[in-house]
Formats: C-alpha cells, sequence, structure tokens
C-alpha cells in the first residue's frame, strides 16, 4: 500500500502470517494500529454475562445498526443465559447456543482477512482467550432504486436496469436465468480498492476459449484501485488504438442475459451500473433490444433503416466535400448551379466550412449532455438553431453546409448503442480530410482502410465481424433480418356446428 496511513501493510509477507491470539486486548492494539487515524472504525469492548471480555470491532455507517443491537449486542449482554450454559470460553459455544443470530458468520484468524471483511460491513467479534475471530455481515448500504436506464430506453421489453449495488444485480439475473447453470466467479482487484468482481456465464454454454481469455487477462491486471467498469474494459481490449468498441457495456439485465445465452461472458463490477459483456461484434453495435420484442417484418426494416442512416451520418459530409470539390459533373446541374450561388459569399473552402461546423455541432452535443438536464436539451437545440441562422446570415458558412451537417448529425442519434456512434462520429473527421485532398478517391481509400482495420479485429479470438467475414451461413441471416421465431404447433379449434 502507498503512504503512511497504516502502520502495517497488508500486501507484506510478514502482516499475511499475523494472526490472531488468545489475548484480546493485543488483538484490540494490532486493529487498532492497522486502523490508526480511521475515525469511521468503532471499538467496543462489551463483558459477555459479566463473564467473559470481547471486542466488537466494525465500521460506522457500513452497517445495519438494528441488527447488531438486537441480534449481536442483546444476545450477549441483555438476555439472560440459555439454560446449562455456563462460562463462555469459545466462539464455538457461543455458535452452538446461537448467541448470535446473523444469518451470515465466519470464523477467520489471519488479520489480513479479517480487516477486508471489517471494510466490507462486517462485524468482527473477537473474544478473550480464543485465537479466531467470528465474523458476522451485517452490511447495510444506501443504494440507488431500481429504474430504466437512461442511454438504453426501450418502447417494449423490461424497464429496469442495474444498481450500484452488485447483490442487487446478481439478483436480477439469477431471476432472468433461473438455472444452477448460470455462475458467479468472484474475484477482487485494485491493491487499495479491493474492488469485488464477478464473472458470469453459463456452464455448458459459455465459449469456454474465451472464458479462458477474460479469466488470464483479468488476473493480469496490476492497478492500486478499480472506480468503474471502464479502468476493466481499457485493461483487457485487445487494442486501445480501435475507435470501435471491442467489449459492450450495457445497463440492462435483459442484454447481458442474451449475451450469456449466446455463449458470452459477463463482468460485474461492485459500485458500478454497467457490465461489460464480452466478446462484441460490429452488427451488436446496431442492434437494439426491442429488435427481439417486437414482431420480426417491423424490426427487419427497422434495422435496414439503421444500417442506411449509420452509413448516411458517417459518410454524407464527406460525399458532399468531394463532389462539390471535385465531380461536379455527378451533380445535377440545377442543383450545382444553387450551391455555387449560395457559396458565392463564402470566405472559406467547402472543407474548412464542414470542419467548422462538425466542431461546433460535437460541442453543442456534449454541452447539452454535460448540462443541467432542465437547460441541456435547450441549450443545444437553441444554440445550433441560432449560431446555424447566424453564420449563414454573415456569410460565414453557406447554408447547404448547414444542412449537410445537421443530416448527419441527426442521423447519428439513430444508433441505439451510444458508444458505438463513438467510432462513427470520430471517423468522419479522417474521412473529410481524404475527401478534400483526393476527391471520391480519397474517400474510397479511407472506407477501404477502415474495412481492412475491421477485418483485422478480432477482440478475444472473436473475428469482429463475425458472422460475415468469416461468413457463417446459419447466423447470417440474423445481420440483415431478425428471423421469426418458430410458430407454435397448437390444434384448430373445432366448429361446433361439426
Amino acid at each position: 500500500m502507498q503512504g503512511t496511513l497504516y502502520q502495517y501493510d497488508f500486501c507484506s509477507k510478514e502482516v499475511e502470517k499475523m494472526y490472531v491470539n488468545n489475548n484480546v486486548v493485543e488483538n484490540e492494539q494490532t486493529l487498532k494500529n492497522v486502523f490508526q487515524n480511521c475515525s469511521d472504525i468503532i471499538f467496543r469492548d462489551i463483558t459477555i454475562h459479566d463473564q467473559t471480555k470481547a471486542l466488537l470491532v466494525y465500521v460506522d455507517g457500513m452497517i445495519n445498526a438494528d441488527i447488531i443491537t438486537s441480534s449481536v449486542l442483546k444476545p450477549l449482554i441483555y438476555d439472560g443465559l440459555p439454560q446449562g450454559l455456563g462460562k463462555i470460553d469459545s466462539l464455538a459455544q457461543m455458535c452452538k447456543q446461537e448467541l448470535v443470530s446473523v444469518l451470515s458468520t465466519k470464523k477467520l484468524s489471519n488479520f489480513e482477512e479479517i480487516v477486508d471483511h471489517i471494510l466490507k460491513g462486517n462485524v468482527a467479534i473477537l473474544v478473550d482467550g480464543e485465537n479466531t475471530a467470528l465474523l458476522a455481515d451485517v452490511s447495510k448500504f444506501e443504494t440507488r432504486a431500481i429504474e430504466e436506464p437512461h442511454n438504453e430506453a426501450s418502447i417494449r421489453g423490461p424497464k429496469e436496469g442495474f444498481t450500484e449495488s452488485l447483490r442487487i444485480n446478481t439478483t436480477m439475473l439469477r431471476r432472468i436465468l433461473a438455472t444452477p447453470k448460470l455462475k458467479f466467479e468472484s474475484l477482487k482487484l485494485g491493491t487499495l480498492s479491493q474492488t469485488d468482481i464477478l464473472i458470469a456465464y453459463i456452464e455448458g454454454t459459455v465459449s469456454v476459449p474465451v472464458l479462458n481469455e477474460v479469466r488470464k487477462r483479468i488476473h493480469q491486471i496490476q492497478i492500486d484501485g478499480i472506480l468503474e467498469s471502464g479502468y476493466i474494459e481499457e485493461s483487457i481490449e485487445d487494442t486501445q488504438l480501435s475507435p470501435f468498441p471491442q467489449i459492450q457495456v450495457t445497463e440492462r439485465p435483459d442484454v447481458v442475459a442474451a449475451g450469456l445465452l449466446n455463449g458470452r461472458v459477463a463482468i460485474l463490477t461492485n459500485g458500478d451500473s454497467c457490465t461489460l459483456v464480452v466478446p462484441m461484434t460490429f452488427w451488436e453495435g446496431l442492434q437494439a433490444p426491442d429488435d427481439f420484442y417486437e414482431r420480426f417484418l417491423f424490426t427487419t426494416l427497422i434495422r435496414w433503416i439503421r444500417y442506411f442512416f449509420a452509413l448516411f451520418s458517417m459518410l454524407l459530409p464527406s460525399v458532399y466535400i468531394a463532389l462539390t470539390n471535385f465531380h461536379q459533373e455527378m451533380v445535377p446541374q440545377k442543383l450545382m448551379l444553387t450551391i455555387a450561388s449560395l457559396r458565392e459569399k463564402s470566405p472559406f473552402p467547402t472543407i474548412i466550412e464542414v470542419f467548422m461546423m462538425e466542431v461546433m455541432f460535437e460541442g453543442l452535443r456534449e454541452a447539452g449532455i454535460r448540462l443541467p438536464k432542465q437547460i441541456g436539451p435547450l441549450v443545444s437545440i437553441v444554440g445550433a438553431l441560432v449560431i446555424g441562422d447566424a453564420a449563414v446570415r454573415a456569410g460565414i458558412i453557406s447554408a447547404p453546409i448547414v444542412i449537410v451537417v445537421s443530416a448527419a448529425g441527426i442521423a447519428s442519434f439513430i444508433i441505439p448503442r451510444y458508444r458505438f456512434g463513438y467510432a462513427l462520429r470520430m471517423l468522419r473527421f479522417p474521412l473529410l480530410i481524404l475527401s478534400g485532398l483526393f476527391g471520391l478517391f480519397g474517400l474510397a481509400t479511407g472506407i477501404l482502410t477502415i474495412l481492412i482495420h475491421l477485418i483485422q479485429l478480432s477482440p478475444f479470438g472473436t473475428p469482429y465481424l463475425t458472422p460475415v467475414a468469416p461468413q457463417i451461413t446459419r447466423r447470417l441471416k440474423d445481420v440483415w433480418m431478425r428471423p421469426p421465431r418458430k410458430r407454435a404447433v397448437y390444434n384448430e379449434p373445432q366448429n361446433e356446428a361439426d
């Protein structure tokens, strides 16, 4: 551990070998040295039925005070001794007589484990003459209520999202997948934070090579603290230089459950409502949860519209620059004359105009996200209208540029996975440069480079363009359409006249 807050370093081998002894006073001093200057750690000395000295250690604010009083202090101090019980000289006797009526208890002797459990909301009970400590789980944390995720809203389907409580999240998954084959492997990450991490998968369905690779990469993470799942995502992804997300991030339990049913692995982080699902493919970035709840005809139509507007949002500004600067013969004459007349007073080349508007649009979008919810949308919409109109009136920007950039920006909102839209927004800028320098030839070169990168990208050993490249025929139809589910077999109702 870094810093001088604690006298003992629980990462060292010397402290790992420290164990509880029979003297409760010495054990108390050891824990006080560990928790030196920690004002939230409570040490409470008690005498069990006026016979045996004991010590309670817990974190103020992380325990249920009612349980401490009713299930720990009251039985040990105030209640009368059970019939036939003499002097209490062991924790085993306490547990046998059910003096501590807490559902989850365990006995530990290693100080490192004891300190870790205390910091997780357990109360440690040390009894004089006993070389082990009783840890009772009395944790209680303030948690956010379950509500619909704001970034993954759906018209049809479940309206609940993950919270920051790891146990609540596992409960929601267990309720959807009520099978003992759903496994949760627990581990801790972060030298200082000791953050609880769960690796979730369905036994017999999960891809074993992917599961082993996830385990390997997570165990190789060396970091002081894990504050959010993004720390894990960036540490285990294949390449950090790709603009395309290689790990799916979601707050919806039904999306995680669907991924587990498809053989994927989920990573849940304590204190974070976002869950990682690996591996992710390109086509999943363009799919919404509604696709699997609505009827297949409507879903297929929406999916094609989504594909078109995803390309539209990324390529429209570049195509406009290439056609108006290099390939005017490909534009209808009347339209080209209109564009030329509107650009006559503009002082900047087309590519500079587009860049200025793209940067302004991205700035307004980011401002709308960061500002308070009450004024964020108002500022972004009004700002875009006012700035765009003023720029056109002042002759700084031509009207067609405002239309093209606005249309491309609005089209990007159709992408259901918000993080996947980052990649398309980022790729607009290099494509603008290539189009401004070389026209359609530069644009084609940029598109070809992106396709080569997508083909080479293989997160966790799974090709990013699966099932298109490499082609998997039986799964290919799910890319272009949402195939209808098998119709239930039922008997036709008989006519009463028959």
